[in-house]
């Protein structure tokens, strides 16, 4: 497997691609077509070099990640969205105002969900563990139980996502969007047959990266401590950048190399992936395969690798 340095996420009846500072969104429409939308996005500290030390490119690139995901669901979602009567410049108004109001409501749920995600994973496991303190002396075994409860919960969160009803189609473009670049990266001509065949499994896969957060946070925390509450709350909070980055780092190298000690590691955030990728039909392939043609040149990048 040879690294393509494309990726993505999937919305709403699609798929988002991303290559370098461009992206392209397919979405499949009420009515059958398929259209792209594709743009550039520079993201946030651009041109700074900052943006490329270790560790703090991982945070940037989660913070970017969210930002154009959220970004793109929105665009997609506008396509399946009840669109009401008006003309003119009545209706363009109106338009314009529901489009400000989309932009700040964006921006309250990705903070939201940032901060939902932190007291889910950090916090509760230290609450639910704090409860047992007054049994249980050991800070080793206390931070050995967090990293079980926290481990636990995220697998909770993953299954009764999985379930869900709405999801289950994002899931399968997911696996759309997987499938398209292993077939790429793999060596093989991006078609609906090659496609099809290929895994919908990734290593640089979101899914993966969050098991890594929540690995990482169970090592740091169990070599971490300290006697006072308030302490080990402020260190779980002003460690979540650095655990974000030591995974992105993971990712990273994980998505450029085949070797042994990579790929164990790989293993347990690519099983996770079968809880949260699905097996897509032809048709959700098209547009994977769309939203990668109109960002990535997968004939020269096939053919420069023949030669390598």
């Amino acid at each position: 497997m040879r690294y393509s340095g494309i990726g993505g996420q999937a919305v709403m009846e699609g798929v988002m691609m991303k290559n370098g500072t461009q992206y392209a969104v397919a979405v499949r429409k009420p009515d059958g077509e398929i259209i792209v939308d594709k743009k550039e996005y520079k993201g946030i500290l651009s041109g700074m070099g900052i943006r490329k030390l270790p560790f703090v490119r991982g945070v940037v690139n989660f913070i970017e990640s969210l930002m154009l995901g959220m970004q793109t669901l929105a665009y997609s979602a506008s396509f399946y969205e009840e669109e009401e009567g008006g003309a003119g410049k009545e209706n363009e108004t109106q338009a314009a105002d529901q489009h400000k109001q989309e932009s700040v409501a964006m921006g309250v749920t990705m903070a939201c969900s940032v901060v939902a995600a932190v007291v889910i994973f950090m916090l509760v496991p230290y609450f639910i563990c704090s409860l047992f303190r007054r049994w249980i002396l050991s800070q080793a075994v206390l931070a050995l139980l967090e990293g079980v409860v926290r481990m636990a919960v995220f697998f909770v969160y993953i299954l009764l996502i999985s379930r869900l009803s709405d999801i289950q189609r994002v899931f399968m473009y997911h696996g759309a969007e997987h499938k398209c670049i292993n077939c790429i990266e793999h060596g093989m001509e991006l078609n609906v047959e090659n496609v099809r065949k290929s895994s919908r499994l990734h290593k640089r896969c979101g899914t993966s990266f969050l098991f890594l957060v929540v690995c990482i946070s169970m090592v740091f925390f169990f070599f971490i401590r300290t006697d006072s509450g308030i302490a080990r709350i402020t260190i779980r909070l002003l460690f979540v950048p650095l655990i974000a980055g030591c995974a992105y780092e993971v990712i990273r190298i994980a998505g450029r190399s085949d070797h042994i000690l990579v790929n164990a590691v790989s293993m347990p955030g690519m099983a996770l992936q079968r809880m949260t990728t699905k097996e897509p039909d032809d048709a959700m392939i098209e547009v994977g395969i769309a939203s990668v043609e109109a960002v990535f040149d997968w004939k020269a990048y096939i053919e420069e690798n023949k030669k390598t």
